[in-house]
């Protein structure tokens, strides 16, 4: 009868302990995040990923690649993505278009610009004036990356319409190919495309487009207002996530980044990884916060106007987001 006893309780004491380490441990909430493509300029996103950062947040990330913020805005749009990582002038756009359930860019990962003008030879001496009388691959008309080329030479006294011949018509994907291919004499690239050109002698690395056009929210994670309303407890793991790998990144060395990386981009290796780091590091491409700031709306707009894409500024109190940002700088240590 003892025996009886002593073995129910067992059992109980055993069944007990499983239901509670089965309470304890929820399962993850999966997110279905839309980036506008790879790139080592996302670091941290991927920092956040490999370190378990949106692990222990509770959320298991599904990724995929849009290819074009156009292609990730309509991802997003369409209910195929909970979040999108795509340029802030991608949701202007929608914003003006009256669209009631419009997505709002909550949390900000980059700050510069992480594009770079490659030309055919190298130019330790540069000026953004040598580009007169030349070919440049750009971006799509209306995309940022076009836009701040735009916006650059603006400022340098060069005329886009007389003084150089700016090259449109080519897929994002496609750049590079065409400048391998002696198509156009400069070319703007990101990474780690551009030091892929230098890597095969195809082109050198002449100066930044971020470095040149400021502090602009380049990239930031968009949400479209009914997500925010409806799972705002969502939103707010996945930000302190990204807050969680700004402060990692923004901490340690490019070597350690690229540890950390590596997974991401089997098709790198670590020197080239290493490399490209460094210089996003060196122009301080990468927030060390998610605050999208009102200044850095006013920028992004400025530049625009300039390329003549903005039809209205949009009010910042109602298209930013700035309470999952503010709760992760001032909670999560």
């Amino acid at each position: 009868m003892k025996k009886t006893i002593a073995f129910c309780i067992t059992a109980m004491l055993i069944l007990f302990s499983l239901a509670g380490c089965k309470e304890g441990k929820q399962p993850l909430k999966t997110v279905r995040l839309n980036e506008v493509v790879h790139s080592v300029f996302y670091a941290p996103q991927y920092v956040a990923v490999e370190k378990g950062f949106f692990k222990d947040e509770g959320l298991d990330i599904q990724l995929s690649v849009g290819q074009g913020a156009d292609k990730s805005m309509t991802a997003l749009l369409s209910g195929s993505a909970d979040v999108a990582l795509l340029g802030t002038e991608a949701g202007i756009y929608v914003y003006n278009e009256g669209s009631r359930d419009y997505a709002k860019p909550f949390c900000q990962l980059t700050q510069r610009a992480g594009n770079f003008l490659v030309a055919r030879e190298a130019m330790p001496n540069f000026k953004w004036t040598d580009l007169k009388g030349k070919e440049i691959i750009g971006g799509r008309k209306g995309g940022m990356p076009e836009m701040l080329l735009e916006y650059i030479l603006k400022q340098n006294g060069i005329d886009k319409n007389k003084d150089v011949e700016i090259i449109n018509n080519i897929s994002f994907e496609s750049t590079a190919g065409a400048f391998s291919a002696k198509q156009g004499d400069f070319t703007a690239e990101f990474e780690p495309t551009a030091s892929a050109l230098e890597k095969s002698g195809a082109g050198y690395v002449v100066a930044s487009l971020g470095k040149d056009s400021g502090y602009v929210p380049y990239t930031v994670y968009m949400a479209r207002k009914s997500l925010i309303k409806s799972d705002p407890e969502l939103l707010q793991h996945f930000t302190n996530a990204v807050y969680k790998a700004q402060k990692w990144t923004n901490e340690h060395s490019a070597a350690d980044i690229a540890d950390a990386i590596a997974p991401d981009f089997k098709e790198s290796d670590k020197d080239s990884l290493i490399k490209i780091i460094e210089r996003y590091k060196e122009q301080d491409t990468w927030k060390t916060n998610p605050l999208f700031e009102e200044k850095s709306l006013d920028l992004i707009e400025d530049i625009m106007e300039n390329g003549g894409e903005l039809e209205k500024r949009v009010p910042y109190s109602e298209y930013i987001d700035t309470q999952f940002a503010k709760s992760a700088i001032d909670n999560v240590k």
